[in-house]
């Protein structure tokens, strides 16, 4: 029955709203440790708070077991509460970013690795130079954050993004192929052909994520067996790229600045490029002016 949940879950609105915060993290995260990283907490204050949350609603919301604490079966109205509040909560959030001098302010920007590194200095040095109040927050990583918690404003994802109330713009795609730096790999290497490569080329492949193997399984394309160095840091696979390490996946564009030389030329990628944001912040101007300068952009680059 969710009307009792709903009174207890509303009163301890007025109490501590940071125990409903640790009930939503653990379900979204599945453990003690992995929920405690979430909100930045240690695990016996996670801990700690849902014993608090369990002792304010008088019954568990968890078994304990061996491996870990599991969620009750009956307790599903709860998790929709907790969802719902945490997305108001959001909103909230939203709506008062939209005070202040309309072009002026702090924009979140989440962006894979070799994008903030590399693509998007420039692009943020072009926008400031006529907005110089607007401050730029750079997050490179290649998880997908959660715009509608605010974990970033603004994101440009190489996924189709598939959480609704997103305005999502597609941009012209993100093309990577194989390069080497000028010099003895690509002379070795500039010949070959991609059976012959897979074989005998000195290739820089990615770690524990395993992205390149889907990928050129994707593509009907066996795995260069020759690794010279793994990494799973794309900006680590661009230094040993340029330190002459070996052949590596990189974007054409970036390869073409930076005077890479392709190895087997014919093989191109295309990932879908999305810019993406919340779409209660296409009313705030900042973020309307970073998210259409980046779509412009990135459309002109390629």
């Amino acid at each position: 029955m969710l009307l009792p949940a709903y009174k207890k879950v509303m009163n301890l609105v007025d109490q501590n709203w940071d125990l409903i915060a640790a009930y939503l993290a653990l379900r979204r995260h599945g453990s003690l440790s992995a929920a405690a990283r979430a909100l930045k907490l240690s695990q016996p204050t996670m801990r700690r708070r849902i014993e608090m949350l369990e002792a304010e609603m008088g019954q568990p919301l968890f078994t304990r077991g061996p491996a870990g604490l599991t969620p009750l079966q009956d307790d599903a109205g709860l998790l929709e509460l907790a969802e719902a509040m945490s997305s108001t909560a959001g909103a909230f959030a939203r709506r008062a970013v939209g005070g202040g001098p309309a072009l002026a302010g702090t924009v979140r920007l989440s962006v894979p690795d070799v994008y903030g590194a590399v693509v998007l200095p420039p692009l943020i040095a072009e926008i400031q130079r006529n907005h110089p109040g607007l401050v730029v927050e750079l997050s490179l990583t290649n998880a997908v954050e959660d715009l509608l918690r605010r974990d970033a404003d603004i994101a440009i994802r190489l996924t189709v993004p598939d959480q609704g109330a997103l305005l999502a713009q597609k941009v012209a795609p993100t093309v990577v192929g194989l390069f080497a730096a000028p010099g003895p790999v690509a002379e070795a290497c500039g010949a070959m052909d991609y059976a012959t490569f897979c074989t005998q080329g000195p290739f820089i492949s990615d770690d524990r994520n395993r992205a390149m193997e889907r990928g050129f399984a994707a593509l009907g394309l066996a795995m260069p067996s020759r690794v010279m160095l793994r990494t799973d840091s794309d900006l680590a696979q661009l230094a040993a790229i340029r330190a002459g390490v070996g052949v590596g996946i990189c974007q054409v564009a970036i390869a073409r600045a930076e005077g890479l030389v392709a190895i087997c030329p014919t093989l191109r990628i295309a990932l879908e490029t999305w810019v993406v944001m919340h779409e209660d912040l296409r009313a705030v101007p900042r973020m309307r002016l970073l998210f259409d300068h980046l779509v412009a952009a990135l459309n002109r680059r390629l």
